[in-house]
């Protein structure tokens, strides 16, 4: 999706969605007596909620200057829940919170994202977005780290008795943790590494994985509606980490035509 406008929103319409649920996740796993934590997980939940209505309330025809502002609201709500779900880790972490059901790596993993939501934000507004090569490996990285978690999650959470969807889910997390390493290892040779046949390689690499793994997710989410799997995964969570691997496809789908139009005019 090319364009300023277009982009912001596209960003903002997804991401704000996100950051909705992930403090809807971590209030559902406080504890009663965490009333203080409780009641900022729900001002969270009401202001991306608003901000995601806001989001839809402008066309990719609106100026410029009111998108760019907008950004800046978002990029400051953005950064406000990054600080609230690292102070939560911090708790957990230190023992503060004890019987939370939270996992200290899933308050980190969404943090990473709350992060990512407030750099694009950033980026966008002072058009310092990378080079495409150097962001097709610095998005894989992050993203081939967010599948890697999700698959760990889903493991965790999934009834014990469910052995083969643990045992699938565990395929998933070492195959990402592997495409990450090799991910990583692509990022630091850089920029030798940044051919066109070497990047080309790793864009069809990663979305053969990522499509298995979107497809598993397809499944459970469906599994799980229809009650058909013992596990402690919320609906709304299978969905989510669905449409976060529809996320990443739709970037690499994105990346794959950029680098394919700019090898073509050479």
């Amino acid at each position: 999706m090319d364009g300023f406008v277009a982009r912001s929103l596209d960003e903002i319409r997804f991401w704000s969605r996100i950051m909705k649920e992930h403090s809807f996740f971590l209030r559902l796993n406080f504890r009663c007596e965490d009333t203080r934590l409780i009641q900022e997980a729900n001002y969270f939940i009401d202001l991306f909620e608003k901000i995601e209505d806001r989001s839809h309330s402008y066309t990719f025809e609106t100026d410029p200057e009111t998108i760019a502002n907008f950004n800046t609201e978002v990029y400051h709500a953005a950064t406000s829940i990054w600080a609230f779900k690292r102070k939560v880790l911090g708790l957990v972490l230190r023992c503060k919170l004890p019987g939370q059901n939270n996992p200290p790596l899933l308050i980190d993993h969404i943090s990473r994202e709350a992060k990512y939501f407030a750099n694009r934000l950033r980026e966008l507004n002072t058009g310092t977005l990378e080079p495409l090569p150097d962001a097709i490996i610095k998005e894989n990285v992050f993203f081939l780290r967010i599948m890697a978690d999700h698959a760990k999650f889903i493991s965790h959470l999934l009834d014990p008795s469910e052995r083969k969807l643990i045992e699938q889910a565990n395929e998933f997390s070492h195959d990402f943790d592997q495409l990450l390493f090799q991910a990583i290892d692509l990022e630091s040779m850089r920029p030798q590494s940044q051919t066109y046949p070497l990047l080309d390689q790793f864009l069809d690499q990663n979305r053969v994985s990522v499509k298995s793994l979107r497809d598993f997710k397809k499944t459970a989410r469906e599994l799980i509606d229809a009650c058909r799997i013992k596990s402690i995964i919320h609906p709304l969570l299978a969905d989510h980490v669905f449409r976060e691997a529809e996320r990443f496809l739709a970037i690499i789908d994105s990346f794959e035509k950029h680098l394919n139009d700019q090898h073509c005019k050479k």
